[in-house]
């Protein structure tokens, strides 16, 4: 079907609008498949190319899966197809009446309407089932902190500033720490006589050993960004340029820290909570901005740790002065917001004041 379409693209032609039935006759094991999941994957080609021809800059044409990808397969729920048994952990999908022995992560309430299908390099399956429900809202704890300023870093982890102090979050360096171990399963893995059992047995050590790393740093990032919601009413952190530092001699540090992932889960769990999620500009001179006087420490590089404002003749620590910085900006204090302080003296093309842009989610209203 996406063969079609892209040589009838190729070609400059009219795009035919196959469908899955009129290729059972010539592959027959199609009527042994889900008559569903065929539905599923027309609909997402046509999805597919329905959005490069409105927006070809950001979507490109579909291409084929490669069989050494994540594979995975979407069905709809028709006629009550699909069926979750919560007493005995049992998911029943169509073609499959005995149903599959699963283990069921959570409950939940509502009408199935389709289910993914997927298998990791690792070998393992999961079930990702979307559910339409009346209240979808999330249970809301009521907000510790009107507000909290995130300042990022390799050292540790994040330095957080609320209304109770200051205090900083060890980074667990997940990559760093299972690294050893990668080296030996990928010279394990690169020795083996490619095809053999033994090769494939070696290639899932090492894909599970990545599972392992991804998932240790992906339930840290969720328990973190989770328990923040919960305790600050206004999140403020600064918009980071992940891609620029990937290209620096520091990009597997930044790769290991989940930088751009942890920003995103507080970015939606804000929406969901109903918290308001302010990202300022990343010129933002959070970190050379005295907290006490405001006098900017333009002379501030990234070695220097601890530096003595000149105006004031107040201490601070790097990563703790930018956290209360972005903490000002969260509970609005007018002197240190990012529209009237930031970036006064760097100036735009034309010589004009530069005001750098805050990106919000969530509702607007603070805590009081």
């Amino acid at each position: 079907m996406l063969n079609e379409k892209l040589h009838a693209y190729k070609k400059k032609e009219r795009i035919p609008r196959p469908t899955p039935a009129q290729y059972k006759k010539e592959f027959l094991f199609l009527k042994e498949v889900d008559c569903f999941a065929l539905v599923a994957v027309q609909n997402h080609i046509e999805n597919s190319f329905r959005n490069h021809f409105k927006n070809r800059k950001h979507f490109k044409l579909p291409k084929f899966k490669k069989k050494k990808d994540r594979q995975s397969y979407t069905t709809y729920n028709v006629k009550n197809s699909i069926k979750v048994d919560f007493e005995k952990n049992i998911l029943y999908l169509p073609k499959l009446r005995e149903g599959v022995k699963i283990e069921l992560h959570r409950r939940f309430d509502g009408k199935i309407k389709s289910v993914t299908i997927s298998k990791t390099n690792d070998g393992r399956y999961y079930a990702s089932i979307l559910v339409e429900t009346e209240n979808p809202r999330n249970k809301v704890v009521e907000p510790k902190s009107k507000a909290c300023g995130i300042d990022l870093g390799l050292e540790h982890f994040a330095t957080v500033t609320n209304d109770f102090g200051s205090y900083k979050l060890e980074h667990p360096r997940y990559l760093r720490l299972g690294e050893e171990r990668l080296k030996r399963l990928q010279k394990s893995f690169s020795k083996k006589q490619k095809g053999s059992k033994n090769s494939e047995k070696a290639r899932l050590r090492l894909a599970r050993q990545h599972a392992y790393i991804s998932n240790a740093r992906n339930d840290f990032l969720h328990k973190l960004s989770k328990a923040i919601i919960d305790e600050n009413q206004v999140v403020v952190v600064e918009d980071i340029n992940v891609k620029g530092l990937l290209k620096t001699k520091l990009d597997k540090s930044v790769a290991d820290s989940g930088w751009a992932r942890f920003l995103t889960y507080l970015k939606y769990k804000a929406e969901w909570y109903g918290r308001t999620f302010i990202q300022v500009d990343r010129f933002f001179p959070s970190s050379k901005l005295c907290h006490r006087c405001g006098y900017k420490n333009d002379d501030l590089t990234l070695n220097d740790r601890t530096w003595c404002c000149l105006g004031c003749g107040e201490t601070h620590d790097r990563d703790v002065n930018a956290s209360i910085n972005l903490y000002f900006v969260g509970i609005g204090r007018p002197e240190l917001t990012p529209v009237e302080q930031a970036l006064v003296d760097d100036r735009s093309p034309r010589g004009l004041p530069k005001k750098p842009s805050c990106d919000e989610t969530g509702s607007s209203t603070s805590y009081g």
